[in-house]
């Protein structure tokens, strides 16, 4: 159990490093005129409420999408949203 803490952990931790989230949490914090303790518990509230989300999701997908292979489908699913991205900014101006 401890070692899929872990595993889960870093992934999670890495792949929110520098992503946009991040970003705009860096933003709300270096305004002098937003205590940090109200960055961090809205930011942690937000991280928490969307991964939330995002295990009652799969949750739901493992129950309803066994047929399916669930790493065929994210992957399809980061296919796609980098093809829609690269379709974005190949698109002119």
């Amino acid at each position: 159990m401890t070692s899929a803490f872990l595993t889960i952990f870093i992934t999670i931790f890495l792949a929110e490093s520098g992503d946009k989230t991040q970003i705009a949490t860096v933003l709300f914090a270096a305004d002098d005129d937003r205590p940090k303790w109200l960055v961090f518990a809205a930011a942690s509230a937000a991280l928490i409420a969307s991964s939330a989300a995002a295990v009652l999701l799969g949750a739901a997908a493992d129950r309803y999408l066994t047929a399916l292979p669930l790493k065929l489908l994210a992957g399809l699913g980061f296919i796609a949203i980098g093809g829609l991205l690269i379709a974005e900014h190949m698109r002119p101006a």
